[in-house]
């Protein structure tokens, strides 16, 4: 398995649910550091953004603890990042739940509450269906998702899996080394440690 180095920085802006990603990423073989250090992010190899509850509380809390730049750089500079549920959501311009809050805007299109006529949150395992072929996010797997709304990214090419929950919903999208995953690989047992495997080996 192929190791970073440097290290992998998970990103830290003080919301929940990042110990439980740092630790599935030491599972899985990954050299990874839980940071709120700005130039520690900029110095890593990698970078994974978690993200758990409100959008608006999310983007507010990485605006005020100053990480916003270390994270537009680690994209712009294509070193692999890895976004997960409200991590991934915040890659992109805005999002219905909070509109006073914009994103980060580094993925053109929106984030929208799922239909009306399906339970919120979708709270479940649920299977990918790949929209196109991927080193990293297997076709068929089960994943775990908590979700209330969902990405609807401008460029359709940029979707590498869905679900079916009232319609098609993506479930990861990509663009060169940047994945973003509305899934919790880190709640989604064997399939999900694999994954997060792939994702060290692509390294």
């Amino acid at each position: 398995m192929t190791v970073s180095t440097p290290p992998v920085a998970v990103v830290d802006y003080g919301i929940g649910n990042l110990h439980s990603a740092h630790k599935a990423l030491l599972r899985a073989g990954v050299d990874a550091r839980l940071t709120s250090d700005p130039a520690e992010v900029d110095r890593a190899g990698a970078v994974v953004l978690p993200g758990v509850g409100n959008f608006g509380s999310c983007m507010r809390a990485l605006r005020e603890t100053g990480l916003v730049g270390a994270v537009q750089n680690a994209v712009d500079s294509q070193r692999p990042f890895l976004g997960i549920c409200v991590g991934m959501q915040m890659l992109f311009e805005s999002s219905e739940e909070s509109p006073d809050d914009p994103g980060l805007g580094i993925l053109p299109g929106v984030v929208e509450w799922l239909p009306t006529e399906v339970k919120r949150p979708q709270m479940q395992w649920n299977r990918l269906v790949a929209r196109r072929d991927d080193p990293v996010v297997a076709d068929g797997d089960w994943m775990y998702f908590v979700h209330s709304l969902s990405c609807r990214p401008s460029d359709p090419d940029t979707t590498v899996t869905e679900v079916d929950y009232g319609g098609p919903v993506v479930a990861a999208v990509r663009t060169g080394s940047l994945l973003a995953t509305q899934f919790h690989p880190e709640k989604s047992g064997a399939a999900g440690l694999a994954m997060l495997r792939r994702w060290a080996d692509s390294l």
